[in-house]
């Protein structure tokens, strides 16, 4: 994934764009960098590797290196952004968050077509925001070369430009996957993924782009370059997990629809007595918490905490590249109160279930330290595709996901032609999937959040939600 944030005022704006950046780093952990335009230097940029480090400690010293009235940073888990373009549109600073499908296709398009070289990476593979820039710069003006762009992408592509006179373009995905949304202050603008970033910057609320709309800010005010489309497909996973809890999207807050999200799976416990005898319901930190608390203000159930993630020193488990890493980091962080573990039923809500391969640690620990029996909910369905849109998890294949992987053991790939089935709890098919589950991960019992539950949580039509991974459909 990855977020951005960018500012443009009568003054200098680097402190902002920092702050404001950094508040994006849930969102990506390979890749921050920032871009600056002042009159007296012109563009600067920055990028850094913050996978062993947080984006502010690589960029504490950037208010004494960088000055700027206009500025744009991200963080990312793709390739280093923002680049530094010069082309017959001048020169400016681009950054980008989606996903690029067809990106060795359109790399040879452009060869063929005239472009004379891009710089090659490790493999010979091409910066993907290069890639961008390269598609934008074929034609004759900016507005023109981004809809090309998008167009051209099989994925996704929001886009963040600063240009070489101050401005920044911002332009959502064509069907607004990702949100982008701007705030407003005395003495300018500011344009972020997240809404909490700009607004405890000082900022309020001044728009939220449409799917495809094209906007440039300057200090002075905003002018709308491409109006906005239709068509929208917005990625119900934002509520769901990597959408930040203070968080605003379309109108629905992440923190609210999780808790709503959390009452509706306990209604459907409720109804088949799935939950009885539990003694504490807990959520796997921190995402699936409230979705958790949810759960238990519905169901009447306490809440409890029965083991912390001790986070002030250890990284987060996805940052290492390597799996085992991964669950080692993982284990480390948990910390049990044996009080609320030993001789418990607990019930624990995760945010999704994707590999499996930590929430396997996380039970064995729990066990490991005396728990009954542990049963656990998803807050959202199962996960059978992966993401070809934004890039959210690090699967290259679908045959890493659990859910393809229990259907290969259960009935091999003629079972990929009933996925749906698998997915419905009330099928032959859906109770066998749940009980393999149960069986590898050792759950007491295992039930997902519907896809009418978690659309009906965040209540925006079905036909403006993006449910692929879910259910292989926009």
């Amino acid at each position: 994934m990855g977020g951005f944030f960018g500012a443009v005022s009568k003054h200098d704006v680097l402190a902002d764009v920092f702050f404001g950046t950094d508040y994006h780093s849930h969102l990506g952990t390979r890749r921050g960098g920032m871009a600056a335009f002042s009159e007296e230097i012109g563009l600067q940029r920055v990028i850094h590797n913050i996978e062993n480090s947080p984006f502010r400690t690589k960029f504490d010293h950037i208010l004494e290196d960088m000055q700027g009235t206009s500025a744009i940073g991200c963080i990312c888990d793709s390739d280093p952004q923002p680049l530094l373009i010069r082309s017959h549109h001048g020169t400016y600073a681009l950054c980008y968050v989606g996903a690029i499908n067809n990106a060795e296709e359109l790399v040879d398009l452009c060869l063929e077509e005239g472009c004379d070289h891009f710089d090659a990476m490790t493999g010979g593979a091409v910066n993907t925001t290069e890639l961008i820039a390269a598609l934008i710069n074929r034609k004759k003006d900016l507005v023109e070369g981004i809809r090309y762009a998008q167009d051209s992408i099989q994925g996704s592509a929001t886009i963040i430009i600063l240009r070489d006179n101050g401005a920044i373009i911002a332009a959502r995905d064509k069907v607004g996957r990702t949100p982008v949304l701007v705030g407003k202050s005395e003495d300018g603008y500011s344009v972020a993924f997240e809404s909490f970033a700009y607004k405890k910057l000082g900022y309020v609320d001044e728009m939220v782009l449409g799917p495809g709309e094209i906007v440039e800010l300057t200090s002075d005010g905003i002018t709308q370059l491409a109006a906005p489309g239709t068509e929208m497909h917005v990625c119900a996973f934002l509520w769901s997990y990597y959408g930040y809890s203070t968080s605003n999207y379309e109108g629905v807050n992440v923190e609210v629809m999780r808790y709503r999200n959390g009452e509706i799976m306990a209604e459907s416990d409720m109804a088949t007595g799935l939950y009885d005898d539990i003694d504490y319901i807990g959520g796997i930190p921190d995402s699936g918490t409230p979705h958790a608390m949810g759960y238990a203000n519905k169901s009447g159930i306490p809440f409890a905490r029965p083991f912390i993630k001790y986070t002030p020193t250890w990284p987060r488990s996805f940052m290492t590249p390597r799996q085992a890493e991964r669950c080692k980091v993982a284990k480390m962080k948990q910390i049990p109160i044996h009080e609320l573990i030993v001789g418990k039923n607990l019930l624990f809500v995760d945010d999704s279930i994707v590999r499996g391969t930590q929430l396997k640690e996380t039970v064995d620990f729990l066990y490991e330290n005396g728990a009954k029996a542990v049963h656990m909910r998803s807050a959202c369905p199962p996960i059978m595709y992966g993401c070809k849109y934004l890039n959210f998890s690090r699967n290259r294949d679908d045959m890493e996901l659990l859910g393809r992987r229990i259907i290969m053991e259960l009935e091999g790939e003629e079972g990929f032609d009933h996925i749906e089935e698998y997915s419905d709890s009330s099928t032959e098919r859906g109770k066998k999937f749940r009980k393999a589950i149960c069986d590898k991960l050792g759950f007491a019992s295992l039930e997902f959040q519907s896809l009418e539950g978690i659309i009906k949580a965040i209540g925006i039509d079905r036909c403006k939600l993006c449910t692929y991974c879910w259910s292989g459909k926009e």
